[in-house]
């Protein structure tokens, strides 16, 4: 089985071909670039470097949210192309999940955690059990604080991974009362490879879609969505 994953969920962009048995290739980049800009010609040098023709893949996957509202955008836009294109089903994998993932067979609770502003995060909660992927708590949109409560509730020592530590690191450190730790560098950011290898076993359980079907999860309403509403509701209580 072989597949194509896209990630552009997050500050980073990221392409893969993955296989059962391995990562062929994988581009990550986190430098100061939109992802319009990097995807398609990721893949591209992807393509040019593995001479992998793409007829030949099964399907492909993509971090199809939560995150950033643009770059989902243009994530799920690449993969709905590429799929109507090569006639290939697409495998939507929640964000949070192929995060989470990096850290496989980690003894701790698992908890991704992507700043969605307002003093919001994106995260969920996962472990692994007899090296078996479990989620324990669905992805969602929370305040940091709310986060914090529950963790320190479920009394176990807690991982954390994802864009959110740097701007909530001192808020963690002020409010966990178990024991927790941060996911090093290589292990703390979006990746294809990561996205692929869960949709492998995703294809193995006909978790697919087709591209007509797929839509990206975004969990909130974008900004000018919820400016509109707030205008709306305004007008009403006036």
């Amino acid at each position: 089985m072989r597949l194509l994953a896209l990630d552009s969920s997050g500050l980073v962009a990221s392409v893969a071909i993955v296989e059962e048995e391995q990562i062929v290739a994988e581009y990550t980049i986190n430098y100061k670039k939109t992802h319009s800009q990097t995807l398609l010609p990721m893949l591209d040098e992807i393509i040019k470097m593995t001479q992998i023709d793409l007829d030949t893949i099964d399907a492909i996957a993509i971090a199809g949210g939560p995150g950033s509202f643009t770059g989902l955008r243009i994530g799920s836009a690449t993969a709905k192309g590429l799929g109507f294109a090569l006639g290939k089903p697409l495998i939507h994998i929640p964000t949070v999940e192929a995060l989470a993932y990096n850290l496989y067979g980690n003894s701790q609770v698992i908890c991704p955690i992507m700043d969605a502003r307002r003093n919001q995060v994106y995260t969920g909660l996962y472990e692994f059990h007899e090296m078996k992927f479990r989620v324990m708590q669905d992805q969602m949109a929370v305040s940091i604080e709310e986060l914090i409560k529950e963790l320190n509730l479920l009394g176990r020592e807690v991982i954390f991974i994802g864009d959110g530590i740097p701007p909530y690191r001192d808020i963690i450190k002020e409010q966990m009362k178990v024991p927790y730790s941060f996911a090093p560098a290589h292990l703390c950011r979006q990746r294809a490879g990561a996205v692929g290898t869960l949709g492998i076993e995703y294809f193995k359980e006909g978790k697919i879609e087709t591209a007509t079907e797929h839509q990206p999860e975004y969990l909130r309403l974008s900004q000018a969505e919820r400016e509109l509403r707030e205008k709306m509701m305004a007008k009403e209580q006036r």
